[in-house]
């Protein structure tokens, strides 16, 4: 395990990063579901980690929590990253290519 996959491994994943912003702020979870007009159970299963949340679910997260997009949507990556790539081994070198590809694509 690489010393990247092992930092990812201790990272909060994002279902545990929406419950514990809905709690420091006392929304309740169906305040929060009718929010994103989704069923409470819905968002109880994202936020156990048994659900993935759609990309669409990100800004108004940001706007009932009160937190910037950018946050919200780094959070919602590196989980992505962490629960389909954390454990390869070379992981570090994919995700410095990814950077490279991305500035490419931004020129």
């Amino acid at each position: 395990m690489t010393k990247l996959s092992k930092q990812i491994g201790q990272m909060e994943s994002f279902g545990r990063y929406i419950r514990r912003l809905r709690e420091e702020r006392q929304l309740p979870l169906r305040k929060v579901a009718a929010y994103l007009d989704i069923d409470t159970s819905t968002l109880s299963k994202v936020e156990r980690g048994d659900r993935p949340i759609s990309i669409q679910y990100l800004e108004p997260l940001s706007r009932i929590f009160e937190v910037g997009l950018k946050d919200i949507q780094v959070q919602f990556i590196a989980d992505a990253i962490d629960q389909n790539f954390g454990q390869l081994e070379f992981i570090q070198e994919g995700l410095k290519e990814t950077q490279n590809r991305l500035k490419k694509e931004k020129k």
